[in-house]
């Protein structure tokens, strides 16, 4: 489980593209983890979207990570779910999906980390880092916050919210995550380019920080 250019899928931002392509384009850009985050849609049109993402993604051999919905996850065979505090417990989705597939969670407060960790996550997305449009009611965390949650815990970290290509390099110098997380700084635009500049920024910041060691 490569964590190190989380992208995360928002329709609103590919407009009338078909979100499969989206996704392949992204991957080929460079991302090394996709989560297809599906909001106001029904069971049955999430389904068909996510049979058609798992194929771009297997024939890359990307890990697909299902946002909130267990059941879309063991229906399409995805590799993991990803949950929210107002969603599921850590620990019941690690039995309902068994010990082999992927849990992630979101996390905001060393306390939510730690009891996330304790029921069995795989990784941690945490923030929101900065204030983002993708989710506005989620209060900032900063980078201090960031780096707290990170040095609590012994699980893979991911950032998330409001990180761009502009503060990646901040972010993943100062606080020591393992990656980082993104919607609109993936999908708006250039998906391909985007991707591809985000990553090279990412991985700048991963060299600089292994030689101040």
């Amino acid at each position: 489980m490569d964590l190190t250019l989380y992208a995360i899928t928002d329709r609103s931002y590919i407009k009338d593209m078909d979100i499969a392509d989206a996704v392949e384009l992204a991957i080929k850009g460079g991302a090394t983890i996709i989560q297809l985050r599906e909001k106001d849609i029904s069971s049955r049109e999430f389904y068909e979207i996510a049979l058609k993402v798992k194929e771009v993604t297997k024939r890359n051999k990307i890990p697909l990570i299902i946002n909130d919905r267990v059941d879309i996850a063991l229906a399409v065979d995805a590799d993991g779910v990803h949950v929210g505090q107002e969603d599921l417990p850590a620990d019941v989705v690690r039995r309902m999906i068994g010990p082999h597939k992927i849990v992630g969670v979101s996390a905001r407060t060393v306390e939510e980390a730690l009891k996330a960790q304790r029921d069995g996550a795989d990784y941690l997305g945490v923030g929101a880092v900065f204030k983002t449009p993708t989710k506005p009611e989620a209060e900032a965390i900063g980078i201090e916050g960031l780096k707290k949650i990170k040095e609590a815990v012994t699980i893979p970290v991911v950032a998330i919210g409001g990180i761009t290509k502009d503060n990646a390099y901040e972010v993943m110098l100062k606080s020591g995550v393992d990656g980082i997380s993104s919607v609109s700084a993936v999908f708006y635009g250039d998906i391909e380019n985007n991707t591809r500049k985000l990553l090279e920024v990412i991985a700048k910041a991963i060299n600089d920080r292994r030689n101040l060691k």
